[in-house]
């Protein structure tokens, strides 16, 4: 049976810093990630900008120029409002760009987040298009560099929380 994105990012986030800040009790994690991640699946795949390889997934966004990344958090959730707060007041605003809020791979090692990252910033470079990415957790800093993107100001600390990278890729000519 195949497994759908969502179940993908589900299980590629189950263990990351970011999840456990934001839900920190298990049962709530697993009950709540599906729908953190439902509504950017959804935008991505209308915009035909989703990428699956098999047990990996990079949804990606198109912003426009003062495009705000995300909707208004719910105000009953104080983590998730602090988090959505602290990332649009660092997310670049004044350029239309790739936006990638997640990239999940069930099965990490096999190359497949590199494959989903190389395919989809060719084409950003072939349409001049810079990307944008808040990196969760420091061991995909690493992947991220490799593909050119740059930091971008100092890591964002969540209050009693993780730190997030915010990470700039300028599109590469012909001679990068």
């Amino acid at each position: 049976m195949a497994i759908t994105p969502i179940e993908v990012l589900t299980a590629a986030f189950r263990d990351d810093p970011l999840a456990h800040w934001l839900f920190p009790d298990d049962e709530m994690r697993s009950r709540a990630m599906p729908f953190v991640f439902g509504d950017a699946v959804e935008r991505s795949a209308a915009t035909g900008e989703l990428m699956v390889d098999g047990p990996g997934v990079a949804v990606w966004l198109r912003l426009a120029a003062g495009e705000p990344p995300f909707g208004e958090p719910d105000p009953r959730e104080p983590r998730l409002a602090a988090f959505t707060e602290l990332l649009r007041a660092r997310h670049p605003h004044d350029r239309e760009h790739l936006y990638l809020p997640f990239l999940g791979v069930a099965e990490p090692g096999r190359g497949i987040g590199s494959a989903l990252l190389t395919s989809r910033l060719s084409r950003a470079d072939a349409e001049g298009l810079p990307a944008y990415l808040e990196a969760s957790s420091p061991r995909s800093v690493p992947l991220y560099r490799r593909h050119g993107f740059e930091f971008l100001g100092e890591p964002v600390t969540l209050p009693d929380g993780p730190r997030l990278w915010p990470m700039w890729r300028e599109p590469r000519g012909e001679n990068p």
